[in-house]
C-alpha cells in the first residue's frame, strides 16, 4: 500500500513542481525584460539631455525639458538609480 501512495504522490509532485518552476520563470524573464525596457529609456533621456546641453546650452530651455524627461523615466523606473 506504501509504494501506491508514493506512486501517487510522484505523479502529482512532479507535474505541480514543473508549473510551479515554469511560472517562476516566466515571472523572472518578464522582470528582466521590463528592466532592460527601463533602462534603455533611462539611457535614451541621458542621451537626449546631453545633446540640448551640447546644442543649446546648460541652462537652456530645451536642457531643462530633457532633465525633465530623464526624471520622469526614473522615477517611471522605480527611483533615482544610476543606469551606466
Amino acid at each position: 500500500m506504501s509504494r501506491k501512495m508514493n506512486r501517487w504522490k510522484n505523479i502529482l509532485f512532479v507535474p505541480a513542481l514543473g508549473v510551479l518552476l515554469l511560472a517562476g520563470g516566466a515571472a523572472f524573464a518578464q522582470a528582466s525584460d521590463n528592466d532592460r525596457q527601463c533602462n534603455q529609456r533611462i539611457r535614451k533621456a541621458e542621451e537626449n539631455l546631453q545633446n540640448a546641453v551640447d546644442r543649446h546650452g546648460e541652462q537652456s530651455r530645451q536642457a531643462e525639458k530633457r532633465r525633465h524627461e530623464l526624471e520622469e523615466a526614473q522615477r517611471s523606473c522605480g527611483g533615482d538609480r544610476d543606469i551606466r
